[in-house]
């Protein structure tokens, strides 16, 4: 925890999707650190509770809830959007952590697959959007933080799927941004583009790859300018920073977090 946590995100109503672990969990934690309250969500419920259970062992009870969702299915999105409402009096920030990646270069990938890639990562963010936005138009100033990928920015032969969702979620955000803005909403939406993190997603990777974790760490770490593999805090650092209203003036835009990769 944090030696002097700043309440930076006091008040704030905040739904997190992909919180059962990994990301999503440490976004979660460091915004209910900071003052919100936090709905944890994950289509592994159990995983979900233990994230809030763990928030409200250290930060009190109330401080954050759960539930089963899974971010492809439109129903579930009302149903997770009924439970903020129920749960937290409200929302405020939604931060759309939720993705998978596919395997498979362009003659190999599966369809199916293909399909699964994008619903997941993009219809996501267009259900969970569409159908949170009603209720944080009653709780503006609001922040929709989308998480993509540096992958969405920079392309690789080998992963067409994840390449096309993440470029389609740096996109969407910008359209959801502009159409807040519009409509006077007071919601910003930017999105995240992480490169490699050391997540539980990366011992599956290496299981995969036959390698020891530290070796597959260090095999990554060499391909990034500032020779390192990121933390799970160094994404809800940026995550705490766009939900807060320290980034009143930022929407639209894109936060690459890929230790210089892009700058080569």
């Amino acid at each position: 925890m944090p030696a002097n946590p700043q309440g930076r995100v006091r008040g704030k109503l905040a739904l997190v999707t992909g919180a059962a672990q990994g990301l999503g969990a440490a976004h979660s934690t460091l915004l209910a650190r900071e003052g919100a309250r936090v709905l944890c969500t994950d289509i592994n419920a159990n995983g979900a509770a233990q994230t809030a259970e763990a928030i409200n062992q250290e930060c009190g009870a109330g401080t954050a809830y759960s539930i089963q969702h899974d971010v492809t299915s439109a129903a579930d999105w009302e149903a997770a959007v009924d439970a903020a409402r129920d749960h937290l009096g409200g929302l405020s920030v939604l931060v759309n952590n939720a993705g998978i990646g596919v395997a498979g270069n362009i003659e190999s990938c599966q369809f199916e697959d293909w399909k699964r890639c994008f619903a997941v990562n993009v219809d996501s963010i267009f259900h969970g959007c569409q159908k949170a936005l009603p209720l944080m138009r009653k709780h503006a100033p609001g922040s929709i933080v989308n998480i993509s990928s540096i992958a969405g920015l920079i392309a690789s032969d080998t992963m067409p799927a994840y390449n096309s969702s993440k470029a389609a979620v740096w996109m969407l955000s910008k359209s959801i941004a502009l159409h807040c803005a519009k409509q006077n909403m007071n919601i910003r939406c930017n999105s995240i583009h992480p490169t490699f993190v050391d997540t539980p997603i990366l011992d599956g990777t290496a299981k995969h790859a036959g390698l020891d974790k530290q070796v597959l760490l260090d095999k990554l770490a060499r391909q990034i300018p500032l020779k390192m593999v990121g933390e799970p805090i160094d994404i809800a650092n940026a995550v705490l920073y766009l939900a807060s209203d320290e980034s009143r003036f930022m929407t639209g835009a894109e936060l690459k977090l890929d230790g210089g990769i892009s700058a080569m």
